[in-house]
Protein backbone atom coordinates (compact mmCIF):
# COMPACT_ATOMS: atom_id res chain seq x y z
CA UNK A 1 0.00 0.00 0.00
CA UNK A 2 1.47 3.41 -1.02
CA UNK A 3 1.81 6.34 1.39
CA UNK A 4 -1.28 8.18 0.16
CA UNK A 5 -3.43 5.07 0.53
CA UNK A 6 -2.13 4.53 4.08
CA UNK A 7 -3.02 8.13 4.99
CA UNK A 8 -6.50 7.81 3.48
CA UNK A 9 -7.10 4.61 5.44
CA UNK A 10 -6.06 6.29 8.72
CA UNK A 11 -8.30 9.28 8.05
CA UNK A 12 -11.22 6.98 7.18
CA UNK A 13 -10.55 5.13 10.45
CA UNK A 14 -10.78 8.42 12.31
CA UNK A 15 -14.25 9.07 10.93
CA UNK A 16 -15.46 5.48 11.34
CA UNK A 17 -14.32 5.21 14.94
CA UNK A 18 -15.50 8.69 15.94
CA UNK A 19 -19.05 7.54 15.15
CA UNK A 20 -18.77 4.83 17.81
CA UNK A 21 -19.24 5.27 21.56
CA UNK A 22 -15.85 6.88 22.16
CA UNK A 23 -16.81 9.52 24.66
CA UNK A 24 -15.20 9.65 28.08
CA UNK A 25 -16.59 6.84 30.23
CA UNK A 26 -16.69 8.42 33.70
CA UNK A 27 -15.20 11.90 33.45
CA UNK A 28 -17.45 14.80 32.47
CA UNK A 29 -16.87 18.40 31.41
CA UNK A 30 -18.11 19.52 34.86
CA UNK A 31 -20.44 22.07 33.32
CA UNK A 32 -23.10 20.26 35.34
CA UNK A 33 -21.35 21.76 38.38
CA UNK A 34 -22.06 25.29 37.13
CA UNK A 35 -25.50 26.87 37.16
CA UNK A 36 -26.97 30.19 36.12
CA UNK A 37 -29.22 32.09 38.53
CA UNK A 38 -32.67 32.34 36.99
CA UNK A 39 -34.00 35.86 36.39
CA UNK A 40 -37.80 35.95 36.59
CA UNK A 41 -37.78 39.60 35.46
CA UNK A 42 -35.31 39.65 32.52
CA UNK A 43 -36.72 42.97 31.23
CA UNK A 44 -35.84 42.04 27.65
CA UNK A 45 -37.62 40.52 24.68
CA UNK A 46 -36.19 37.31 23.27
CA UNK A 47 -35.96 38.88 19.80
CA UNK A 48 -33.60 41.54 21.18
CA UNK A 49 -30.90 39.01 21.99
CA UNK A 50 -27.80 39.24 19.81
CA UNK A 51 -24.96 36.73 19.54
CA UNK A 52 -22.92 38.88 17.15
CA UNK A 53 -19.25 38.97 18.09
CA UNK A 54 -15.79 39.77 16.75
CA UNK A 55 -12.89 37.36 17.21
CA UNK A 56 -9.39 38.02 15.88
CA UNK A 57 -10.79 40.81 13.72
CA UNK A 58 -13.38 38.55 12.10
CA UNK A 59 -17.13 39.10 12.49
CA UNK A 60 -19.31 36.15 13.54
CA UNK A 61 -23.10 35.93 13.71
CA UNK A 62 -22.66 33.72 16.78
CA UNK A 63 -19.56 32.84 18.85
CA UNK A 64 -19.33 29.33 17.39
CA UNK A 65 -16.51 27.61 15.52
CA UNK A 66 -16.87 24.14 14.03
CA UNK A 67 -13.87 22.46 15.59
CA UNK A 68 -11.01 20.60 13.94
CA UNK A 69 -12.21 17.25 12.73
CA UNK A 70 -10.93 15.74 9.52
CA UNK A 71 -9.33 15.88 6.08
CA UNK A 72 -7.26 13.55 3.91
CA UNK A 73 -9.83 11.14 2.42
CA UNK A 74 -12.92 11.05 0.22
CA UNK A 75 -15.26 10.99 3.22
CA UNK A 76 -13.28 13.81 4.80
CA UNK A 77 -13.94 15.95 1.75
CA UNK A 78 -17.69 15.34 2.06
CA UNK A 79 -17.60 16.20 5.77
CA UNK A 80 -15.56 19.37 5.29
CA UNK A 81 -17.71 20.55 2.39
CA UNK A 82 -20.96 20.15 4.33
CA UNK A 83 -19.54 21.75 7.47
CA UNK A 84 -18.22 24.72 5.50
CA UNK A 85 -21.50 25.26 3.64
CA UNK A 86 -23.43 25.32 6.92
CA UNK A 87 -20.90 27.70 8.51
CA UNK A 88 -21.12 30.02 5.51
CA UNK A 89 -24.91 30.17 5.67
CA UNK A 90 -24.95 30.81 9.43
CA UNK A 91 -21.99 33.19 9.56
CA UNK A 92 -19.88 30.98 11.83
CA UNK A 93 -16.33 29.62 11.50
CA UNK A 94 -14.53 26.30 11.17
CA UNK A 95 -11.16 24.62 11.51
CA UNK A 96 -10.01 21.69 9.38
CA UNK A 97 -8.36 18.58 10.77
CA UNK A 98 -4.59 18.14 10.79
CA UNK A 99 -3.16 19.02 7.37
CA UNK A 100 -0.10 16.81 7.75
CA UNK A 101 -1.70 14.51 5.17
CA UNK A 102 -1.74 17.28 2.57
CA UNK A 103 1.96 17.96 3.14
CA UNK A 104 2.73 14.31 2.46
CA UNK A 105 0.47 14.00 -0.59
CA UNK A 106 -0.59 16.92 -2.81
CA UNK A 107 -3.40 14.68 -4.04
CA UNK A 108 -5.15 15.16 -0.68
CA UNK A 109 -5.14 18.98 -0.69
CA UNK A 110 -8.66 19.22 -2.11
CA UNK A 111 -10.11 17.39 0.90
CA UNK A 112 -9.16 20.54 2.85
CA UNK A 113 -9.34 23.32 0.24
CA UNK A 114 -12.99 22.45 -0.52
CA UNK A 115 -13.85 24.44 2.63
CA UNK A 116 -12.76 27.77 1.18
CA UNK A 117 -14.20 26.91 -2.22
CA UNK A 118 -17.74 26.57 -0.82
CA UNK A 119 -17.36 29.13 1.99
CA UNK A 120 -15.60 32.23 0.66
CA UNK A 121 -16.46 34.53 3.56
CA UNK A 122 -16.08 32.55 6.78
CA UNK A 123 -13.24 32.32 9.28
CA UNK A 124 -11.24 29.15 8.51
CA UNK A 125 -8.37 27.79 10.56
CA UNK A 126 -5.45 25.80 9.17
CA UNK A 127 -4.11 23.05 11.44
CA UNK A 128 -0.84 21.25 12.15
CA UNK A 129 0.37 19.13 15.08
CA UNK A 130 2.94 20.30 17.61
CA UNK A 131 4.85 17.04 17.09
CA UNK A 132 5.44 18.04 13.46
CA UNK A 133 6.79 21.54 14.14
CA UNK A 134 10.43 20.47 14.45
CA UNK A 135 10.61 19.54 10.77
CA UNK A 136 8.15 21.97 9.21
CA UNK A 137 9.48 24.68 6.88
CA UNK A 138 8.24 28.14 6.06
CA UNK A 139 7.24 26.84 2.61
CA UNK A 140 5.17 24.09 4.26
CA UNK A 141 3.41 26.62 6.46
CA UNK A 142 2.68 28.88 3.50
CA UNK A 143 1.21 25.90 1.65
CA UNK A 144 -1.05 24.94 4.56
CA UNK A 145 -2.31 28.49 4.90
CA UNK A 146 -2.72 29.23 1.19
CA UNK A 147 -4.73 26.07 0.41
CA UNK A 148 -7.44 27.45 2.72
CA UNK A 149 -6.76 31.18 2.52
CA UNK A 150 -6.74 30.62 6.26
CA UNK A 151 -7.57 33.30 8.82
CA UNK A 152 -5.57 31.59 11.57
CA UNK A 153 -3.12 28.75 12.08
CA UNK A 154 -3.97 26.19 14.75
CA UNK A 155 -1.24 24.12 16.39
CA UNK A 156 -2.69 21.14 18.19
CA UNK A 157 -1.23 19.54 21.29
CA UNK A 158 -1.93 15.80 21.51
CA UNK A 159 0.94 14.14 23.41
CA UNK A 160 -1.14 11.35 24.94
CA UNK A 161 -2.90 10.63 21.65
CA UNK A 162 0.46 10.41 19.87
CA UNK A 163 1.65 8.01 22.58
CA UNK A 164 -1.22 5.58 22.03
CA UNK A 165 -1.54 5.97 18.25
CA UNK A 166 -0.02 2.91 16.54
CA UNK A 167 2.01 5.11 14.18
CA UNK A 168 2.23 8.06 16.59
CA UNK A 169 5.09 10.50 17.14
CA UNK A 170 5.29 11.18 20.90
CA UNK A 171 8.06 13.74 20.41
CA UNK A 172 7.31 16.75 22.59
CA UNK A 173 10.71 18.16 23.39
CA UNK A 174 11.29 21.82 22.39
CA UNK A 175 7.61 22.44 21.53
CA UNK A 176 7.60 25.89 23.16
CA UNK A 177 10.70 26.94 21.19
CA UNK A 178 9.15 25.58 18.00
CA UNK A 179 5.93 27.52 18.57
CA UNK A 180 8.01 30.69 19.02
CA UNK A 181 9.79 29.89 15.75
CA UNK A 182 6.50 29.40 13.90
CA UNK A 183 5.25 32.69 15.33
CA UNK A 184 8.08 34.43 13.49
CA UNK A 185 7.32 32.65 10.19
CA UNK A 186 3.63 33.42 9.70
CA UNK A 187 1.68 36.67 9.58
CA UNK A 188 -1.74 35.37 10.61
CA UNK A 189 -2.94 34.69 14.17
CA UNK A 190 -1.75 31.49 15.84
CA UNK A 191 -4.00 29.49 18.15
CA UNK A 192 -2.78 26.56 20.22
CA UNK A 193 -5.32 23.89 21.12
CA UNK A 194 -5.54 20.56 22.88
CA UNK A 195 -7.48 17.65 21.37
CA UNK A 196 -9.67 16.81 24.35
CA UNK A 197 -7.48 16.65 27.45
CA UNK A 198 -7.41 20.28 28.50
CA UNK A 199 -4.87 23.02 29.21
CA UNK A 200 -3.59 23.65 32.73
CA UNK A 201 -2.79 27.07 34.20
CA UNK A 202 0.98 26.53 33.90
CA UNK A 203 0.74 25.44 30.27
CA UNK A 204 -1.57 28.35 29.47
CA UNK A 205 0.86 30.87 30.95
CA UNK A 206 3.79 29.28 29.08
CA UNK A 207 1.87 29.42 25.80
CA UNK A 208 0.88 33.04 26.34
CA UNK A 209 4.56 34.00 26.64
CA UNK A 210 5.27 32.65 23.14
CA UNK A 211 3.19 35.45 21.62
CA UNK A 212 0.35 33.30 20.29
CA UNK A 213 -3.03 34.98 19.83
CA UNK A 214 -5.47 32.58 21.53
CA UNK A 215 -5.81 29.21 23.25
CA UNK A 216 -8.46 26.58 22.63
CA UNK A 217 -9.01 24.64 25.85
CA UNK A 218 -10.39 21.42 24.30
CA UNK A 219 -10.80 19.83 27.70
CA UNK A 220 -11.87 16.40 28.90
CA UNK A 221 -15.47 15.26 28.97
CA UNK A 222 -16.17 14.69 25.30
CA UNK A 223 -14.40 12.49 22.77
CA UNK A 224 -11.54 10.35 24.06
CA UNK A 225 -8.87 10.33 21.37
CA UNK A 226 -6.91 7.98 23.59
CA UNK A 227 -9.92 5.66 23.32
CA UNK A 228 -10.09 5.98 19.54
CA UNK A 229 -6.37 5.23 19.19
CA UNK A 230 -6.81 2.29 21.56
CA UNK A 231 -9.41 0.78 19.24
CA UNK A 232 -7.03 1.32 16.33
CA UNK A 233 -4.22 -0.28 18.35
CA UNK A 234 -6.40 -3.36 18.81
CA UNK A 235 -6.96 -3.50 15.06
CA UNK A 236 -3.18 -3.21 14.60
CA UNK A 237 -2.66 -6.12 17.03
CA UNK A 238 -0.76 -3.80 19.37
CA UNK A 239 -1.78 -5.25 22.73
CA UNK A 240 0.37 -2.94 24.85
CA UNK A 241 -1.09 0.26 23.41
CA UNK A 242 -4.60 -1.19 23.54
CA UNK A 243 -4.20 -1.83 27.28
CA UNK A 244 -2.70 1.62 27.87
CA UNK A 245 -5.71 3.17 26.14
CA UNK A 246 -8.12 1.31 28.41
CA UNK A 247 -6.23 2.52 31.47
CA UNK A 248 -5.96 6.15 30.32
CA UNK A 249 -9.31 6.47 28.47
CA UNK A 250 -10.55 9.29 30.76
CA UNK A 251 -7.26 11.18 31.05
CA UNK A 252 -7.45 14.96 31.15
CA UNK A 253 -8.64 18.17 32.78
CA UNK A 254 -12.42 18.72 32.63
CA UNK A 255 -13.30 21.47 30.17
CA UNK A 256 -15.15 23.72 32.62
CA UNK A 257 -12.33 23.59 35.18
CA UNK A 258 -9.63 24.26 32.59
CA UNK A 259 -11.57 27.20 31.17
CA UNK A 260 -12.43 28.72 34.55
CA UNK A 261 -8.83 28.74 35.74
CA UNK A 262 -7.30 29.94 32.47
CA UNK A 263 -9.85 32.74 32.10
CA UNK A 264 -8.49 34.10 35.38
CA UNK A 265 -4.83 33.49 34.55
CA UNK A 266 -4.12 34.56 30.95
CA UNK A 267 -4.98 37.72 29.06
CA UNK A 268 -5.31 36.27 25.55
CA UNK A 269 -8.70 35.08 24.22
CA UNK A 270 -9.91 31.56 24.97
CA UNK A 271 -11.98 29.15 22.90
CA UNK A 272 -13.93 26.59 24.91
CA UNK A 273 -14.33 23.10 23.48
CA UNK A 274 -14.29 19.49 24.60
CA UNK A 275 -17.65 17.87 25.27
CA UNK A 276 -19.62 21.03 24.46
CA UNK A 277 -22.67 19.45 22.87
CA UNK A 278 -25.48 21.63 24.28
CA UNK A 279 -26.15 25.32 23.90
CA UNK A 280 -26.81 25.61 27.63
CA UNK A 281 -23.25 24.46 28.39
CA UNK A 282 -21.87 26.77 25.71
CA UNK A 283 -23.65 29.69 27.35
CA UNK A 284 -21.97 28.76 30.65
CA UNK A 285 -18.60 28.62 28.90
CA UNK A 286 -19.13 32.08 27.43
CA UNK A 287 -20.20 33.37 30.84
CA UNK A 288 -17.09 32.11 32.65
CA UNK A 289 -14.62 33.54 30.18
CA UNK A 290 -14.62 31.99 26.71
CA UNK A 291 -14.53 34.37 23.74
CA UNK A 292 -15.77 31.58 21.46
CA UNK A 293 -16.98 27.99 21.73
CA UNK A 294 -16.29 25.07 19.41
CA UNK A 295 -17.71 21.61 18.76
CA UNK A 296 -16.76 18.82 16.39
CA UNK A 297 -17.87 15.18 16.84
CA UNK A 298 -21.55 16.02 17.53
CA UNK A 299 -21.73 17.33 13.94
CA UNK A 300 -19.96 14.41 12.27
CA UNK A 301 -22.97 12.21 11.53
CA UNK A 302 -24.92 15.15 10.13
CA UNK A 303 -21.95 16.25 8.02
CA UNK A 304 -21.75 12.83 6.37
CA UNK A 305 -25.34 13.35 5.19
CA UNK A 306 -25.90 16.99 4.22
CA UNK A 307 -25.10 20.62 4.98
CA UNK A 308 -28.79 21.17 5.78
CA UNK A 309 -28.58 18.69 8.66
CA UNK A 310 -25.48 20.45 10.00
CA UNK A 311 -27.23 23.81 9.69
CA UNK A 312 -30.31 22.50 11.53
CA UNK A 313 -28.15 21.12 14.35
CA UNK A 314 -26.21 24.37 14.73
CA UNK A 315 -29.39 26.46 14.56
CA UNK A 316 -30.78 24.55 17.55
CA UNK A 317 -27.56 25.21 19.48
CA UNK A 318 -27.80 28.92 18.67
CA UNK A 319 -31.40 28.98 19.92
CA UNK A 320 -30.33 27.19 23.10
CA UNK A 321 -27.57 29.72 23.85
CA UNK A 322 -30.10 32.49 23.40
CA UNK A 323 -32.53 30.67 25.71
CA UNK A 324 -29.95 30.76 28.51
CA UNK A 325 -29.36 34.43 27.84
CA UNK A 326 -33.09 35.12 28.02
CA UNK A 327 -33.26 33.15 31.27
CA UNK A 328 -30.67 35.40 32.93
CA UNK A 329 -31.68 38.63 31.21
CA UNK A 330 -28.67 39.18 28.92
CA UNK A 331 -29.19 41.07 25.66
CA UNK A 332 -25.70 40.32 24.34
CA UNK A 333 -22.52 38.44 25.18
CA UNK A 334 -21.03 41.30 27.18
CA UNK A 335 -24.06 41.26 29.48
CA UNK A 336 -23.93 37.46 29.72
CA UNK A 337 -20.34 37.61 30.99
CA UNK A 338 -21.42 39.83 33.89
CA UNK A 339 -23.98 37.35 35.24
CA UNK A 340 -23.27 35.51 38.48
CA UNK A 341 -22.87 31.74 38.51
CA UNK A 342 -23.20 29.01 41.11
CA UNK A 343 -20.19 26.66 41.37
CA UNK A 344 -20.78 23.28 42.98
CA UNK A 345 -18.94 20.18 44.20
CA UNK A 346 -16.13 18.73 42.10
CA UNK A 347 -15.30 21.78 39.99
CA UNK A 348 -14.27 23.62 43.15
CA UNK A 349 -11.68 20.91 43.85
CA UNK A 350 -10.22 21.24 40.36
CA UNK A 351 -10.11 25.04 40.57
CA UNK A 352 -8.35 24.90 43.95
CA UNK A 353 -5.81 22.35 42.70
CA UNK A 354 -4.93 24.29 39.54
CA UNK A 355 -5.01 27.86 40.90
Amino acid sequence: MDTTSIIKKRKEDGIRLALLDVGMRKKTTLFEDIEFIHNALPEINYDEISLNTKFLNHDFNAPIIIGAMTGGSEKSKIVNENLAKAAEELGLGMVVGSQRAALVSKELEETYSITRKVAPHIYIGANIGAAQLEKISKADLERLISMLEANALYIHLNPMQELIQPEGEPNYKNVIANIEKIRSLVDIPIIVKEVGMGISKDVGLALEKTGINAIEIAGAGGTSWIGIEGIRAKEFWNEEKEKLAIEYWDWGIPTAASLYVLARSVKIPLIASGGLYKGSDMAKALAIGASMVALARPLLKDALESSDKVKKHLSLIISSIKASMFGVGARNLDELRKKKLVLKREIKDWIEAMS
